[in-house]
């Protein structure tokens, strides 16, 4: 009897917040109405994309509620309500979950209500009845239970009116995708922007002030090998060591477009090879990699600059000792995992293996190869870099 109470009290909490919604969907009556004439003079139309977020997140709650009750989530499906005011009133007016989640508002108005209501009187009933045909005879309860029917019932009839089409669920997962490749394109632009920056000051401050300063020796060396040939030689001497600094820069530069070590010797000794000159006892491990096709240069130079970036800023900022680098072989993707034992904090770019531009760095560079990127680093550590690339093998 006990537990048979207990499931009638959680089957009433869910009926009740279930008639209080349908309370706020009439009084949410008057916010459309209101909306409706606003949109319909103009001068008010962009009452009408917050309107309608207001709903989604009414039939938001719901789902919610619903998913609780019955342990299996109700898929939504919305086209984002993004861009300037006319094309957030267009998508609003266009989009089928605005209609789709009216028809549930004021259905549930209905049925909302009444079912909490229905509630109420089984309670009387029920405690009595079932108090003496389950609590004294010790027989299965009957009029109790009816309360948990009727809340599956609610949830049903919920589940049945949002859940979306699988035609307007392409549609908004299709749009979803767009402006996620919208995002994500934008971010490789900036990444990209940056990185030619990046090129271009190295090569201005470095190789070409090399270059400048290596055409003045050999000139000034040209002026005095007739009348000082000690002087001219020290001066070529000097040209000599420039030259060869300045290829140092250009190597440099070179090495951050693409490592010459990945086309030499793949992305494992690539990995090997940042390992032994991070400063830290890195251990590295793969699986797969070593047989089989390697992988597309995209892939490998992305994985290469992700433990490049990851290993870099562990060195300086996690007070780590050691780092483990991990890459796996899978189908259809490549996955790699940085971890150090330092003081984490990178989420928040204070202390981490990763923090601040380092790991928007990261993120820009994987998204622009619609890959993923996972961080998790407690306070106190430690910080493991998760990544995640699709690769065609």
């Amino acid at each position: 009897m006990g537990e048979t109470v207990r499931r009638a009290g959680r089957a009433t909490a869910q009926l009740m917040t279930a008639g209080g919604l349908a309370l706020l969907s009439y009084l949410f009556l008057g916010v459309l109405l209101f909306t409706a004439v606003a949109t319909v003079i103009v001068i008010g139309a962009g009452v009408l994309p917050e309107t309608v977020l207001l709903l989604r997140r009414m039939a938001g709650f719901k789902r919610r509620r619903v998913a609780a009750w019955t342990g299996t989530a109700v898929p939504e499906a919305y086209l984002p309500l993004t861009g300037g005011l006319s094309e957030r009133v267009r998508t609003a007016l266009a989009d089928p979950g605005t209609y789709r989640d009216l028809r549930w508002l004021a259905a549930h108005f209905g049925y909302g209500w009444l079912l909490a209501y229905l509630a109420l009187p089984l309670w009387a009933v029920g405690l009595l009845a079932d108090g003496v045909w389950c609590g004294l005879l010790r027989q299965r309860a009957v009029v109790l239970p009816l309360i948990g029917r009727l809340a599956d019932l609610d949830a049903a009839w919920s589940r049945a009116l949002l859940r979306p089409s699988p035609d307007s669920g392409n549609r908004a997962r299709l749009a979803e995708r767009v402006e996620e490749l919208t995002v994500t394109r934008a971010g490789a632009v900036a990444a990209h922007g940056a990185e030619l920056r990046r090129i271009e000051r190295d090569l201005h401050d470095g190789t070409q002030a090399r270059l400048v300063a290596l055409s003045m020796r050999v000139g000034l060396a040209r002026r005095a090998y007739d009348k000082d040939p000690e002087a001219a030689r020290k001066l070529l001497d000097d040209a000599q060591n420039q030259a060869e600094e300045a290829l140092t820069e250009l190597r440099h530069v070179v090495r951050g477009i693409h490592p010459p070590i990945l086309t030499d010797r793949g992305l494992v000794g690539a990995v090997r090879a940042l390992a032994a000159s991070s400063g830290l006892e890195v251990a590295v491990g793969e699986d797969g990699l070593a047989e089989g096709p390697r992988a597309p240069a995209a892939v490998e130079a992305a994985a290469y600059f992700v433990v490049a970036e990851a290993l870099t800023n562990a060195a300086k900022h996690s007070g780590a000792d050691r780092a483990r680098v991990e890459l796996v072989r899978g189908p259809g993707r490549l996955t790699l995992s940085v971890r150090d034992e330092g003081r984490g904090g990178a989420e928040t770019g204070s202390a981490g293996a990763s923090g601040g531009s380092g790991l928007l760095g990261i993120r820009r560079r994987v998204a622009a190869l619609d890959g993923t990127v996972e961080v998790t680093s407690p306070a106190g550590g430690p910080t493991v870099i998760d990544v995640e690339l699709p690769c065609a093998w």
